[in-house]
Order: C-alpha cells, then sequence, then structure tokens
C-alpha cells in the first residue's frame, strides 16, 4: 500500500484547486523525471473519465478527491511528503519530499549511471539532457529535454549516442524507447528540415 503526507497547507490549498474545477475526479501524482540526484515529481487535476487504469487509488483524509499514484512508480512514491508554501503569482508553491532511493532495481541504476556520467555530459553541449523513465523488460524507457526537445537530430542521437551507450554494457536491455513529446519542444538545437 502506498502511502502519501500532505501537510495542513497543501490540504488547504489543494482543496481549493478541486474546487475551481467541477470535472475533477481527482489529483494524479507522477514522478516525470529524475536530475541532479533528484525526483521531479508533478502533481495535477484528472478529470472525470481522463482517469489511468494503471495509476493505484489513495484516499487522503482532508481531502474530497482521490490521489492517483502512477502506478510504473508506486514504489518510488510511497512515503512522500507534500507541502505547500506561497512562493508568488504563476510560480507552484508545492515542495515535495520523497525518502526513496532514485532506483530500486540494479538494471535502473545502471543506466542512469550511464546517462548522469556519459551522455548527459556531453548532451548538456547541445542544452538538452535525458532522463531515465523506467525499465520494463527487456526495454528502457527515456525522455529528453531542453534543446533535445523537438531536436531534428534526436533520432540520430536515440541510435547513434544513447543505444549505442547501453545496449550491450546493460545486461538485458535490448531495446531504447523515446517517449518525448517531440512536438512540443520549443527551443530545439537543430530544427527539424520543413518538408
Amino acid at each position: 500500500m502506498t502511502t502519501i503526507n500532505f501537510s495542513n497547507q497543501a490540504i488547504k490549498k489543494l482543496t481549493e484547486v478541486v474546487r475551481g474545477n467541477p470535472n475533477a475526479a481527482g489529483l494524479r501524482l507522477q514522478i516525470t523525471g529524475r536530475q541532479q540526484g533528484a525526483f521531479e515529481h508533478v502533481l495535477s487535476v484528472v478529470e472525470q473519465g481522463k482517469e489511468d487504469a494503471g495509476d493505484l487509488r489513495v484516499e487522503v483524509a482532508g481531502l474530497s478527491v482521490p490521489v492517483f499514484v502512477e502506478g510504473r512508480n508506486a514504489a518510488y512514491l510511497d512515503g512522500l511528503k507534500i507541502h505547500y508554501e506561497y512562493k508568488g503569482p504563476d510560480r507552484s508553491g508545492l515542495e515535495f519530499a520523497n525518502p526513496n532511493p532514485l532506483w530500486l532495481g540494479e538494471t535502473e541504476m545502471a543506466i542512469q549511471e550511464i546517462i548522469d556520467t556519459q551522455l548527459n555530459p556531453e548532451i548538456a553541449a547541445h542544452g538538452g539532457y535525458i532522463s531515465l523513465l523506467a525499465v520494463e523488460g527487456n526495454t528502457a524507457y527515456i525522455e529528453m529535454g531542453g534543446g533535445c526537445q523537438g531536436c531534428g537530430m534526436a533520432d540520430v542521437t536515440l541510435k547513434q549516442g544513447i543505444e549505442a551507450s547501453i545496449i550491450g554494457v546493460v545486461p538485458g536491455i535490448e531495446r531504447v524507447v523515446d517517449n518525448t513529446d517531440h512536438a512540443s519542444g520549443t527551443n530545439p538545437y537543430y530544427e527539424p528540415s520543413k518538408k
């Protein structure tokens, strides 16, 4: 069972947010990345009918709606503490204190080590970065950000850089899949060619 702890300030603020969304079915808690030794969390409103079937439903005392915890990362969200502190307009005041290690499995730790020590230092020269999202079976799922998102060379980076560095080095990994939404990239290092 996954336990999420909300401070009174967080419950108060999230109750206001939910009241402002009459179609809200709940809140969704996700890990969107792991950068510089820390988790990146997102807590968003889920509209009715848009719930993810793979999520875990968690009831939180004081909240009128459930929290849907991202299924594939539930083990990494257990014991998470969420606090709210006003930080000014247009800034999220949510603060996440996650007691979990970045990865529990040896395969994930090995891939993260390659990303941190080899891939991200090279890609940073182009204003980009790579995040490991998950490992399922023989497949590693990654996401590109910064100058890599929407970059016309993203497929080359995936095939010749990322896959070449991981496959054959990390036992059991046979595929690397890019889950990046490249269409929403706003500042790619290389613009895709116009057709």
